[in-house]
């Protein structure tokens, strides 16, 4: 997968419903690794935040692609660094997310597995 490839607009679904996630890629006199802006609407706060941001925010960041290994239990995940509202930790909140395609469709959700039918799901 490439920045290229996943760049667009998702849109949750099941535990995920009204959260919203938009990858912009690298323009062209960008250089750096594979990924680009992230902005969300939504997204789930992780448990140090959520006396002073509530349940969700709305925030962005910075977004790339870490390639999968080579064994079959290896997948490529999106990594994201939200900056704001404010910079979170690694793990702080919900950061890293298990890439899909299936049908033309591209789907990121939060789980290691794609066997499993993910509760928090996202779709472009």
């Amino acid at each position: 997968m490439t920045s290229g490839d996943l760049a667009g607009t998702y849109r949750g679904e099941g535990d995920a419903e009204g959260v919203t996630l938009t990858l912009k890629a690298p323009g062209a006199s960008e250089s750096g690794p594979d990924g680009g802006k992230v902005s969300v609407r939504d997204w789930p706060t992780g448990d140090w935040y959520r006396s002073e941001l509530g349940e969700a925010f709305d925030g962005s960041g910075t977004w790339s692609v870490v390639q999968g290994g080579t064994s079959a239990t290896e997948f490529a995940h999106l990594s994201l660094s939200f900056t704001a509202p404010e910079r979170f930790l690694n793990g702080d909140t919900l950061d890293s997310l298990s890439i899909a395609t299936s049908g033309g469709r591209t789907y990121l959700y939060a789980e290691d597995d794609p066997d499993v039918c993910p509760s928090f799901r996202l779709q472009r």
